[in-house]
């Protein structure tokens, strides 16, 4: 069966967890009631900390975090597939920016380390420093599901296209890109992105992201996408919370790759510096 109603949920996260949790369950709940199996939540969905010095306190591991607890029990309650965009989960001495992959019985059946850390400055005087706190992880993940093969990957991660040539090449046929792409650099680059990764790929994109003021100067872009495997643009969240659908049929994936076989002509190659 490769068929299935996907939804992606776009929030705004702010400094009160439980709020946020609450907001997004509700959100879950919606997107069950329009008739989604696979609903995909953002990056750090549970909570928005702008400060770096503050993220250490905020953060628990998997075993304590309330945002996890409540989206396991959702997934059981409604038996539904979900992606937990991400979570900044405490693993030992270190933070990692965590996303998990949840079965319809609540069990965690994949985890994915985010790899790149958003550490950027950009004229207007905007500075992000997530490895400051944040450990970057050193695996990339597809993982089974009842579907198809789902290769994960986080927010940043989308400006690394051979990663997604990775993914695609081990077999993923549709991947998450959660996300909590700032409003500057979203309004810039996150169509062309997105779009970008599921025609290089072959591959479904769901990117579910944040969006609005969340505190202090944090803003995020929104418009949570989901994207076919030809580029065009299936569901778009626009500006504000919410949740959107599209009905995914993943043997289109082989019908695209059959057009367009790229994957199959890629070759390897030197380089030669003259």
């Amino acid at each position: 069966m490769s068929r299935f109603r996907a939804a992606c949920i776009q929030n705004t996260a702010s400094r009160d967890v439980e709020a946020n949790v609450e907001r997004v369950c509700a959100a879950i709940d919606e997107a069950v009631s329009g008739g989604a199996e696979f609903v995909a939540l953002p990056e750090t969905v549970g909570l928005i900390e702008p400060v770096n010095a503050q993220i250490p306190a905020a953060s628990l591991s998997e075993e304590d975090d309330i945002g996890l607890a409540a989206f396991r029990r959702k997934a059981r309650e409604h038996g539904v597939v979900i992606l937990v965009g991400s979570q900044l989960i405490r693993d030992g001495d270190r933070i990692f920016n965590r996303s998990f992959l949840l079965g319809r019985d609540g069990e965690i059946d994949a985890r994915y380390d985010k790899l790149h850390m958003f550490d950027i400055e950009l004229k207007n005087g905007e500075c992000y420093l997530e490895s400051e706190m944040i450990a970057a992880g050193d695996k990339a993940v597809v993982a089974a599901t009842e579907w198809g093969r789902l290769g994960l990957s986080i927010c940043y991660d989308l400006r690394f296209g051979a990663l997604y040539r990775a993914l695609a090449q081990a077999g993923a046929e549709f991947i998450t890109i959660p996300a909590a792409f700032t409003q500057t650099t979203g309004k810039a680059h996150w169509h062309t992105l997105v779009r970008a990764r599921a025609i290089e790929t072959g591959c479904f994109i769901l990117a579910p992201n944040q969006c609005g003021h969340h505190n202090d100067s944090r803003y995020s872009y929104g418009h949570s996408l989901i994207v076919d495997p030809w580029g065009e643009v299936l569901a778009d969240g626009g500006a504000e919370p919410g949740v959107i659908y599209a009905d995914i049929d993943l043997a289109q994936v082989a019908k695209v790759r059959s057009r367009i076989p790229s994957l199959k002509n890629e070759r390897p190659f030197t380089l030669d510096q003259q």
